[in-house]
């Protein structure tokens, strides 16, 4: 994977430039690069090879007459096929999927778009328009920050690399209110920074001469539609096992070893179980997490799995001791607030992957949103919920903040394009709440270590055809992801397709308040001494915090907001 960087001024910096991309070299520590265009954009970019790892791919990278200059994060997994489309327009110097994603947009232009199979975010500069043509992929999976600053247009891979431009430190106080009000993480052209946003997934940004453009290009209610109705179970169940089988074929394209992550669960049973039918089990690595808590643990149950495929596995044990290093470090990795101790014990796989020198991993992302997997997709389940595992409480504590910051907070309300309940929280969960966010912390995870992370259930033909199809293929006598797990059931043994979905992975509830106590404090005190102090009543704070040490613990989530805040406003 990859960094991007640009600046769009009349008087473009190439030292700053320069600053953002050492702010985001872990993203692409193989080749650095930049192109400047005098008096009106500077271009950057952070490489981490995976197709075609000669110099002939760096970037930015021109097309063949010196106009346009990309710079590219992300993967077109079909670009053999497009360029095989394009081998009579435009003659190919590489054989990366670079230069097939410059040509498909010189060729197409902004229609490229829809042909691409992939996760993207990218920015292409025109020296003869000095035209600015940037976008993102369907769902977000590749990131696109940027912020405006006395007429200049900053974009990056990451907050961080942003920050060099003033004004761009300042908390956005909405979005932080709704964080501790309603667990919302933002819109999707939010972000936790006043002066600092995000291109939406599904959209592309136009800038030139001053003018300003963003227009959405994935309609997703609109692909729905044209999705065949009338499918019986077993034909909705063969097609959609064709189209799984073509994802993860199209996710092995890469000139660099593969591996994948795995859990205990209905998703990663599947991910395994077709990973092997692409390549040499013996050489495609698995990875998990454990704590050694048996009521936690996911181990027994990924270990029953592989002893069926026979892969090689990895496991990486994350105990309460890694915590405080591991938050230090993933905390500036991540920008943002982020979800709690299974996100730190998560990017120990990453952790190890790069020790292993394993550039690409696979993982199981996607399935709960579009086969309605979450609790409360069920019936008679609150529409209002997002968050897992927090008991029949509400995982809030609104009563801890300010008067006048609990008043900024403005409950997020989002479209319902379809005429159920079912689907209009599955879209919520997709473009507004459950992927975004997810797909960020793994994004920043990931390229904290310098790997590819690839979502192969995330593959727009798959989400649609699964979205489209009715509630009594997705839940079934109670229970969610029913066709999936029908599909499954022929793959692993015994009960494992239907095992339940353990919606806490680590003991965060009983570490904070034992193993986690000190460290707990530690943070809680650092979080009076912060900027933010304001924003909070300390002794509701310390009300609650004693509650939960005595037992109040049915949710954890209160309590990791206020130490994770502690850690970003840290420093």
């Amino acid at each position: 994977m990859c960094g991007i960087a640009g600046i769009i001024s009349s008087n473009p910096s190439e030292e700053e430039l320069h600053n953002m991309l050492g702010k985001q070299v872990h993203r692409g520590p193989d080749h650095t690069g930049s192109f400047i265009d005098e008096g009106f954009a500077a271009i950057g970019h952070n490489r981490l090879s995976i197709i075609d790892l000669s110099s002939d791919a760096n970037e930015p990278f021109s097309d063949n007459s010196g106009r346009y200059y990309l710079t590219f994060n992300g993967e077109i997994y079909n670009y053999l096929e497009l360029r095989e489309e394009l081998k009579d327009f435009y003659d190919f110097r590489t054989s990366s999927d670079t230069e097939v994603l410059l040509a498909s947009y010189i060729h197409w232009g902004k229609n490229c778009l829809e042909k691409f199979r992939g996760m993207f975010a990218f920015g292409i500069w025109d020296t003869e328009k000095k035209e600015l043509f940037a976008a993102r992929d369907r769902f977000g999976v590749k990131p696109f920050y940027y912020t405006i600053q006395d007429g200049s247009f900053y974009f990056s891979s990451e907050i961080k690399a942003l920050k060099i431009a003033p004004g761009t430190s300042r908390p956005n106080e909405k979005v932080w209110a709704n964080y501790f009000t309603y667990g919302s993480y933002g819109m999707p052209e939010e972000t936790f920074y006043e002066n600092i946003s995000q291109l939406p997934g599904g959209y592309f940004l136009k800038n030139s001469n001053g003018e300003f453009v963003i227009e959405k290009w994935y309609d997703f209610e609109a692909e729905i539609a044209k999705i065949p109705t009338g499918y019986s179970f077993e034909e909705a169940k063969k097609k959609y096992y064709d189209l799984l089988k073509e994802s993860i074929s199209l996710r092995f394209r890469a000139d660099v070893p593969l591996g994948f992550n795995i859990s205990g669960g209905v998703d990663s049973s599947l991910l395994l179980a077709l990973v092997n039918l692409f390549g040499d089990k013996k050489n495609i690595k698995a990875y998990t997490f454990y704590t050694g808590d048996e009521r936690y643990d996911e181990l027994p149950w990924v270990e029953k799995m592989i002893a069926t495929t026979e892969n090689p596995l990895t496991r990486i044990k994350f105990s309460s001791k890694d915590v405080e290093e591991s938050s230090k470090f993933i905390s500036k990795a991540q920008d943002e607030p982020f979800g709690g101790i299974p996100t730190l014990a998560y990017s120990g796989i990453f952790k190890q992957a790069q020790k292993d020198e394993i550039k690409v991993l696979l993982d199981g992302q996607g399935m709960d949103e579009q086969w309605a997997g979450y609790d409360y997709y069920l019936e008679n389940m609150d529409s209002d919920s997002t968050i897992q595992g927090t008991g029949s409480g509400s995982p809030f504590r609104k009563n801890v903040l300010s008067a006048s910051f609990a008043a900024l907070a403005e409950k997020p309300s989002y479209p319902q394009p379809f005429d159920n309940k079912l689907q209009n929280m599955q879209y919520r969960d997709l473009f507004f709440t459950k992927i975004p966010r997810a797909l960020r912390f793994n994004d920043r995870l990931s390229m904290a270590y310098g790997v590819e992370l690839r979502e192969p259930f995330l593959d727009h033909k798959l989400v649609e055809f699964a979205f489209a199809m009715p509630a009594e293929f997705k839940i079934h006598n109670g229970v969610g992801k029913y066709m999936l797990r029908e599909i499954l059931k022929p793959l692993v043994p015994g009960d494992i397709s239907y095992a339940p979905k353990r919606a806490l992975q680590t003991p965060q509830r009983e570490w904070l308040a034992n193993e986690l106590k000190a460290f707990t404090e530690e943070n809680l005190n650092t979080l009076k001494l912060s900027p933010v102090a304001a924003w909070f009543n300390f002794s509701e704070i310390e009300q609650e915090w004693n509650a939960y040490k005595n037992g109040d613990n049915e949710s954890s989530f209160h309590i990791w907001q206020w130490v994770n805040s502690a850690m970003v406003f840290r420093d």
